[in-house]
Parts: C-alpha cells; structure tokens; sequence
C-alpha cells in the first residue's frame, strides 16, 4: 500500500481517527466484558486468553470496515459535519481507504472462519448490517427507524449475545445467556437507541443538505435532545427494576445506588447542553459514549467481585 510521504506515527494517528477511537473503545470493551461474565465459572480465562484476544481483533477489524465504509460513501456530509476525519480532511485518498476497509472486512471474517461457526456468524451479521446501513441502493442510514436498528442489533443484540454464545462454546459450556447478560444485553439495546438519536443532532446542517431525514431534521434538535434523555432514563430506570425482580448476581444495593448516582450524572449535564451551540452538543454525545463504556466496566466488576465473596 502507497501513503503519501510523512512519517508514519503521522499515518497511525490518521489512521486511528478512521477507525472512530469512540467505536472502538466500545467495542474492546464489550468484548472482554462479555468475556469475563463467560469465564467467571470456569476458572479457565488465561488457559482461553488466546481465543479471546482473536475475537477480539476480529470485531476491531469488523469496527473498522464498517465506520470505514460509511466514511467513504459520506465524504462531502464529512467535509461539513465532521471535516477533521482523515477522508474529508484530505489525510487519506479513496483508493487508500478502500484498501483498509476491504483489508479489515476479509481479516475479521478469517479470523471468524478460524474459530468457528459462531463467531463468524458474529462478525458476518455484523458486516452486512453495517454494509446495508452506508451502502447504496441501500443505505438504511436515510431512515431514523433502520438507523436505529442497526446500530442496535449490532451493538447491543449480536456482539452481546454472539460473543457469549461463542465463548461458551470455546468453553465446552452449555448455552445457556445468564440473566446478567440478558440485562446488559436490553440495556445496551436501548441505550443505543439514544446514542443514534444524539448521534444526528450535531450533524443537522450536513444532513439536511445531503437530504438524509434524521428525526434532528424533521423535529428539530430540542425534540431529539428530550427523547434521547427519555430513552437514557428508560435504560436505566428499566435496568434497576430489573435488578429488583430478577436475580442478577450482583451486589443489589452497589447496583441500584451506582445506577442511580450514573442518572443524577447525567441529569446535571444534559442541563449545561447548549443546543445552539454544535461544540456543547457534542461534549454531550461523547459524554452519552463514556456512559456507554462504564457499563461494560461495572456490572464485570460488580459480578467478579460477588463471584469472589
């Protein structure tokens, strides 16, 4: 592959604003997240820490062809909504680009062919879902609903589950979704929901241009902004009932109080979000996107930690 002439930590830091640093902190989260809560029973997670670490690169392959794909087909929505990403900033050509993306979609599904049936079921799901969402005729990013079910299927339904059922599997475990996994499994699957509403509010004036109806450009983005602090109470608010119904093999009072301290969070900033101001709503979507990362750090804690007592 041909770059243009600079020093090549220059190109690593392009190349890690290609692959959308947020998306992928997500996912090598989730990964070893869903890893623990799979290995906690079995005493075995450095004897499988081989296999963890191939799934692992092959869903940050996967992550890669997919925000690299819908980069390329959305260079000039970029050059006005997002001009410092590498393609609209003029940091990598086309062709270069294609190369990467078509080089992450074949290494995430090897990887996937080598461990087996249900990991690439995994990682081939993933792929198609985020192809049919950049890709035209396609393009299911033009429709608030497809959008949003997208990036949750993805994110909150196959890399959740799939993953738990092929690390169950690499175990010789039965399959069996423990009820911890369900619900971080329907919290992300809400949660997400709000992440692809908040996702379009800073985006308005690109997308309206380029003729993509997000709810942000039918409604407005005060609309948008109430029913994503909606869908984020519901997440939450459904995962602390849940906790009080269900037996989720936690710490029921560090769960709910945590939960709850997570919700007055994010209370106080969506109160200092300034809708007329791009930079301020931005803050707040990446603030939505730790929120995200925390999940997938404190229920493995708060479940290891029980395991232990």
């Amino acid at each position: 592959m041909t770059f243009p002439s600079r020093k090549v930590p220059n190109w690593l830091r392009s190349f890690w604003q290609f692959s959308r640093p947020h998306t992928i902190i997500g996912t090598t989260l989730s990964v070893w997240s869903i890893y623990t809560l799979a290995v906690m029973d079995s005493g075995q997670a450095w004897d499988f820490l081989p296999m963890a670490i191939g799934a692992w690169v092959a869903c940050l392959a996967g992550n890669v062809y997919i925000v690299g794909l819908n980069q390329i087909l959305d260079i000039p929505i970029d050059q006005i909504n997002k001009p410092h990403l590498p393609l609209a900033a003029g940091e990598f050509t086309v062709p270069q680009a294609w190369i990467i993306v078509i080089s992450m979609g074949l290494v995430s599904l090897g990887l996937g062919i080598e461990q087996g049936m249900i990991l690439l079921g995994v990682i081939s799901l993933s792929l198609l879902i985020g192809t049919a969402y950049s890709l035209p005729p396609i393009r299911l990013k033009r429709y608030p609903f497809w959008a949003a079910l997208c990036i949750l299927g993805v994110r909150g339904i196959i890399v959740n589950l799939g993953l738990f059922w092929h690390f169950q599997a690499r175990l010789n475990q039965p399959l069996a979704i423990t009820n911890l996994v369900w619900a971080l499994t329907g919290f992300v699957v809400v949660f997400t929901v709000a992440i692809a509403l908040c996702k379009d509010i800073p985006d308005l004036e690109g997308d309206r241009q380029f003729q993509i109806a997000t709810l942000t450009v039918r409604f407005g983005p005060k609309a948008v902004f109430q029913i994503t602090l909606a869908v984020l109470a519901l997440a939450y608010g459904g995962l602390i009932l849940t906790s009080l119904v269900v037996n989720l093999g936690v710490n029921l009072p560090l769960f709910v109080g945590g939960h709850l301290l997570l919700l007055v969070i994010l209370w106080l900033q969506a109160r200092r979000v300034e809708l007329n101001d791009i930079t301020s709503i931005t803050r707040f979507y990446q603030f939505i996107w730790r929120l995200f990362f925390w999940e997938y750090i404190f229920l493995p804690v708060l479940a290891v930690t029980n395991h232990w007592r």
